[in-house]
């Protein structure tokens, strides 16, 4: 059964590689994956281009493990020399755009719904959910979808990551910070320089260590990347603005972070987002063991993903190689679709039966 499923999802990335399904223009990848949920008669739903569907005996009284991954694509690098959307296998490997990030694992996790979707007393609902926006972080994609989603227990996120278990993920805010001074003439030695103003919050970005670390990946990370400030040379400047790139563990919340930085620094810090939050999930978790019975490995993530939009317990676990995601002439081998339905299916096997 699981070869048979594994044939199918090959047959279904071919169709999907086959579709430009670039970022916000999902609609006709969206169409091909309800239409097969169809054929399959896996009772789709559809919310924008996000389709979902639950397993035919869903009992509400028991806790629901999602599936996701997604089905957009980032746009194909100037160095490609076949064409991205061919969908050609040669010696083992399906080439195309999106085939390795992440094709392999949507098509992977849809084989894994499909196999569990009939079988009464599983010990989990399970919810597939394969969703759009997510190489652009998007508002339409996963993050729109779950409040439709009801109680979920945790997620497994599909991802290229060899089949092993990434237990914890970085998340990302960005800081636009404002130092104020007062402008004056330079050669009066008027006002308040706000460059210098700045350069003491700028030290204290390069020098402060977060007291909490993180098992997996150390501490948190800032780094000033962008800065701008006067407009001519005799006047002293009455702002100076900068950009803060801050790459936050999960050894805290995205809100926490900024509260520190605000408590310290003098400059204006306005946070662009703090959506994408760091992630992480127990060693000691049913579902990592069950990974780890099966020879898998353990590590931390410094690629971000659609975790970083969920606010549950997740893993990211898929076929592939994350280092071959965006790159040109992007592939994955077809054995690696087969492993992933396998051992995706024997690790849930441990949870569910």
């Amino acid at each position: 059964m699981p070869k048979q499923l594994a044939e199918d999802s090959i047959e279904l990335l071919k169709s999907l590689i086959a579709t430009p399904s670039f970022s916000r223009e999902e609609d006709k990848t969206a169409d091909a994956i309800e239409l097969f949920f169809k054929k399959h008669n896996l009772n789709p739903n559809r919310q924008q281009n996000n389709i979902w569907a639950f397993n035919k005996h869903y009992d509400p009284s028991k806790p629901t493990i999602l599936l996701n991954s997604h089905h957009d694509t980032v746009k194909p690098n100037p160095g490609y020399t076949r064409d991205p959307f061919s969908a050609e296998i040669l010696d083992g490997k399906l080439y195309g755009l999106g085939s390795n990030d992440a094709g392999g694992c949507l098509v992977s996790l849809i084989a894994t719904f499909r196999h569990f979707y009939p079988q009464r007393n599983l010990k989990y609902n399970l919810c597939i959910a394969t969703t759009a926006e997510e190489e652009v972080s998007g508002r339409n994609g996963i993050e729109s979808l779950v409040p439709s989603l009801g109680a979920l227990d945790f997620a497994i996120v599909g991802e290229p990551t060899l089949m092993n278990l990434a237990i914890a993920e970085r998340g990302l805010i960005v800081l636009d910070c404002v130092a104020h001074g007062k402008a004056g003439h330079a050669a009066r030695e008027e006002g308040e320089n706000a460059i210098y103003k700045a350069l003491k919050d700028i030290e204290w970005f390069r020098t402060f260590k977060f007291p909490k670390e993180s098992e997996l990946f150390g501490a948190t990370k800032m780094s000033v990347t962008v800065i701008n400030a006067g407009s001519q040379h005799n006047v002293v400047p009455a702002k100076c603005e900068f950009t803060v790139d801050v790459r936050v563990t999960d050894a805290y919340r995205n809100e926490a972070v900024v509260e520190i930085i605000k408590q310290h620094v003098e400059c204006d810090v306005t946070p662009r987002s703090t959506r994408l939050k760091p992630s992480s999930i127990s060693k000691s978790h049913p579902f990592v063991l069950a990974g780890l019975e099966l020879g898998r490995t353990t590590y931390g993530s410094p690629t971000t993903s659609d975790q970083a939009l969920l606010d549950i317990t997740s893993v990211k676990i898929g076929p592939g190689d994350s280092a071959r995601s965006h790159m040109a002439d992007e592939f994955i081998y077809v054995d690696e679709i087969h492993q992933g339905v396998e051992l995706y299916i024997a690790i849930l096997e441990k949870l569910l039966l």
